[in-house]
Parts: C-alpha cells; structure tokens; sequence
C-alpha cells in the first residue's frame, strides 16, 4: 500500500519523533506505513467499535511489539472525531465515588446512550461541573449526597453536548421542494438544508432536557444552578419560572397591541404564542427553569402550545420543581386540557426524582443575628425600627414613600430609603399585587422589613398565595427579610379556617355545584398548603449569615460592573 510522503509526514507529527525513529529502526518501514495509514482512517472514521477491532488485531502475536506500542500509544493520543480516546476499563463506570475518578484530562464525555442513566454512566472524561461539585464537597460547602451527585453526573454529560449544539438549524425553514416531471416533488442537492442526517435529510433531534422533582431543600437549585454555570454557550438563559411566564404574557400582550383594530368589515383570529415562542427561540437554546409550577388557569392553557413550539425549535430545557410532572396542576380548574402538556414535557425532558429526605436549609447554619422577630417580644418594634435606621444611614437617599409602576399600574410603599424598604404584611400581600409587582421590588430592594405577618389560615389562602409568591420572587433575587410575625415560622401557617362567603360567591359565578369546592384547588387550598412548606424552608435559610452575605457580594458585583 503507498502513502504519499506528504501524508505520512502529516501523520507522525501526532507523535514524537524520536519514537518513530526507534520503532523504523526495530520493524519494516513498509509495515509501519501500513499500521499509520489504519490508525488515521480509524481515527477519520470516529467509529470507537473500529478502534477496539484495530487493538485486538495489534494485541495478536505475530505483530512485533514495538508495533503494538505504537498503535497503542497512537490510538490513546489522537483525536477520535471530536472526542478523545478514552480508557475502556469498567472503572470508568465503577461504583463508589466514580466523580474522582479520572479517565482522561479532556472534559469531554465517551460515547452516550439514549438513555440518561446510561449516558451518566459513560462519561469518562473529567468534567467542570463534577470537579466544581467535589470541591465544595471537600470544602465542606456541601454534604457528600449520593442523589446530589448522581444528578450532576447526568447534567454534566448535557453540559458536554451543549457545548457545540445550536437550535439554529431548527429554525431554518424547510428546503424548498421543486415539482419533477418524472414524480413527486425533491429537495434538490443545492438546496439541501445544513446540519441534517445523512440518509433521511432529517435535522436531527436535539438534546432531551431533564425535569428535577422533589422535596423542599434537597438541593435542585443548587445542581442546576451549577451547571448552568459551567455550560459554554453564549445563548442560555436562567430564570424562575413565574418571571418565565410573566415575560410571555407581556410579549403575547405586546403583539395584540401591534395589530390593527378589528372592525366590523375587517374581522380575524390572531394567536400570538407560536410567534412568542419563536421569538425565545430566536433568543436562546437552553432554558432552565427554577420552582416550575402551574397554578394559573392562564398559564395553564398556553403551557402545551408554548413549549411544544420550543421543543420543535430545538430549545432545550432544564426545570426545577417540588412536583412530579404527573402533579402538576393537579386538581386545577379545567385540568383535561392540560394533560397533554404533560405528555410534551415528558417526551422532550427526562425525569430525575431529587428527594434524599433531608432539607439542607434547616441543617445548622450560622444565623446573621436576629432577623425574626415574634410580635409579642418586648421591644420588638423598636428592633427593627433601630435596624432599619442603621441600614438607611448607608443609602444615599431620603426616607419617604416610593411609587412603584408595574405594567401600567402605580403600587405605593409608604416607607422606603434607596434600596431598603419598610413594609407591612397588609401592605404586601392584603393586597392584590402579583408576581410581576414583587419581581419588582426584588429587582429595586435588596433589603425588605415585613411587619405584623398575621397566622396564615384558610380563610387568609388569597394573603397566603401571595406571600408564598413574594418570597418566592425575593430568595431568587436574593432579597433579605427581616420579619415581625404573630407566630414562630413553622406554625405560621394553620390548616384550618376557609370555606368563606367568597368561595361561595365564586361557586355561583362559575356555575360549580358543592362538590367542586371539595375538589378543586382553587377552593380547598391544597396548592397553598404544599408550596408553604417550601416558603417555610426558603424562611429558615433567609436567616442565615451565609444568604444574608451572598446578596452584599451579588451588590458589590453590580458595582463594580456598572
């Protein structure tokens, strides 16, 4: 077989000099030549079965050993594709703490499976979220959790495929078929679209996303956060899915507004959220998702049609939630309309059970000083009033009233000084403000006083709703709170009360019979009661030293870079 010299010059640049030297010194030149030529159409062909072959016909006797060593040392240095060689001993998929153990420097993965636990299993090369996970493990920043890490193995091979992957050849129009006189119509070399398989002309399937359930403070945040942290594509996007869903609204908003007024002659049907879709498409194509709930019948009717268009468009999504999927919305107003959601987000996401029974916010923490103080307390008033005072001196602003204006709307706080605001619960939640008004405030405050919170029971769900939801919206900004509250945090909220003359009303209006109040949610206050709990742990951990320093270093930073 004859290389050309050029060629084979190419190819020993892979390796040192000095040991092809001594391997055509032992062999035939003419029988090197031929094991260079094979390891380089192994490697071009990126076929790993090949590779094994190839060594297995090495390790036969009657190739010299220097030979061997060459082809061994050759098919562990070079390329592969795009992927490394990795080593193919079982200790790459060995039980134990198999995150320390390294198969190559490189932090790309192995070949992957379909199936997720089966592509966490084969990722053998080092990778960053693993490593960074290990370090906060070994600097006691977190527990050793086998679930933790057993979810991080998986994301950090997501991380690896998302490095070079782009929805951008979903988005691309199909090719343009042309009509041939001799049968149907053909897609024509020329206009063939970019990245497409190779028989089917298909764009290929992009990557499935995961779907993280579990109890409250078990570490769901923390895992994705961590690895949306490490993922190295400039189109991603990290956000709490109420603020998600808020910024739908408003671009589906925004789109009727643009269209001309419909007149008697001039009548027709609009549905803006495919184009909505299409528009976060455009944006990005990773999305990860904090605290995924459904509790808006709003929500609830678009949720199939939105994310059924990113999906198509190759958006993939990585959520965080304390139900399964099969719970979401459960009981809701209306609910058979949205199982098939369910079905999509099931078809486009694995689904990871993160629940390890212990909720790390309540384990021993460092408290910054007193920030919950009970109403009965002596001088618990005069507390807060000298602690807002002493924070108020470092704003440069006056005290006085703010108006805040959400979506055309003015929402008043009656005491607020630069970033610090004084409020009370009625002010707060007796209110009917929402999500987007508390986005706001985390978005404008970065401390917030919250006095006289009432024992939360039935009767309060609409009081309980909200402040579930501001506190929701201030721990992922990273807000602190200090609370003047009637009851310690963990009997706040009472499963008793309700069945008021409001929830009759509202029977009546919607035409439900009795029987619907002991159903569905919006009556019996079973979403307000499971999300409280994770309202209580949120509470705990807003307590400590630790959150209370991340929102300072996370103000420092803005600092710093405006």
């Amino acid at each position: 077989m004859k290389i050309k010299m050029k060629t084979f010059l190419m190819v020993c640049c892979e390796f040192s000099s000095c040991h092809f030297k001594i391997l055509c010194i032992i062999v035939p030149v003419r029988l090197v030549c031929m094991c260079v030529f094979v390891c380089v159409s192994v490697c071009a062909s990126g076929n790993l079965n090949k590779a094994l072959t190839f060594q297995n016909i090495m390790a036969a006797r009657t190739v010299p050993s220097a030979v061997r060593g060459f082809v061994k040392c050759f098919l562990k240095d070079s390329a592969l594709g795009s992927r490394k060689v990795c080593s193919l001993s079982a200790s790459c998929a060995g039980k134990g703490d198999t995150s320390r153990r390294r198969c190559s420097s490189s932090a790309s993965a192995c070949s992957s499976s379909s199936e997720a636990a089966a592509a966490a299993a084969d990722v053998c090369a080092s990778s960053e979220t693993i490593e960074h996970y290990d370090r906060l493990v070994q600097c006691g920043s977190l527990r050793e959790d086998a679930q933790q890490r057993h979810v991080v193995r998986q994301l950090a091979q997501l991380q690896h495929t998302l490095r070079e992957n782009s929805n951008s050849t979903h988005l691309r129009p199909p090719p343009p078929i042309l009509e041939s006189k001799g049968g149907p119509g053909v897609t024509t070399a020329d206009n063939k679209g970019g990245d497409t398989e190779a028989e089917g002309g298909h764009t290929p399937r992009p990557p499935k996303g995961f779907y993280i359930y579990g109890d409250v403070g078990t570490g769901k945040t923390m895992v994705m956060d961590l690895f949306y942290s490490h993922v190295e594509n400039g189109h991603k996007k990290r956000v709490h899915f109420n603020g998600f869903m808020l910024d739908i609204h408003k671009r589906i908003h925004r789109r009727k507004q643009s269209l001309p007024k419909r007149t008697l002659g001039n009548m027709f049907t609009y549905d803006p959220i495919s184009p909505v879709a299409m528009e976060i498409s455009n944006e990005t194509c990773l999305l990860c998702f904090d605290e995924f709930q459904v509790t808006d019948i709003a929500d609830a009717m678009i949720l199939k049609q939105l994310f059924e268009t990113l999906f198509e468009t190759g958006v993939v999504v990585v959520a965080t939630s304390n139900r399964s999927p099969d719970d979401l919305y459960k009981n809701g107003l209306q609910r058979d309309t949205f199982l098939p959601f369910i079905d999509v987000l099931k078809n486009y996401c694995h689904t990871i059970c993160l629940n390890s029974g212990i909720d790390y916010r309540r384990l021993d923490k460092v408290a910054s000083g007193k920030l919950y103080y009970l109403t009965g307390e002596p001088g618990a008033e005069a507390f807060l009033d000298a602690m807002f005072e002493d924070l108020a001196s470092t704003q440069k602003s006056v005290t006085g009233p703010r108006v805040l204006t959400v979506l055309g709307r003015d929402v008043t706080l009656g005491k607020t000084c630069g970033s610090i605001a004084d409020c009370t619960f009625d002010e707060l939640c007796g209110r009917p403000l929402g999500a987007s008004d508390y986005l706001e405030m985390a978005q404008l405050f970065d401390t917030v006083f919250i006095r006289h919170v009432p024992v939360l029971t039935l009767t309060l769900k609409d009081q309980a709703r909200r402040f579930t939801t501001l506190i929701d919206n201030f721990y992922d900004n990273k807000v602190r709170v200090v609370l003047l509250a009637a009851a310690p945090v963990d009997r706040l909220f009472i499963h008793s009360g309700g069945d008021d003359e409001r929830d009759r009303q509202l029977l009546d209006d919607l035409g439900l019979s009795g029987e619907a109040a002991d159903r569905l949610t919006l009556f019996t206050a079973e979403e307000e009661i499971f999300a409280f709990r994770r309202t209580v742990s949120r509470l705990v951990e807003m307590q400590t030293e630790s959150y209370w320093m991340e929102r300072a270093r996370s103000r420092s930073t803005e600092h710093r870079n405006t």
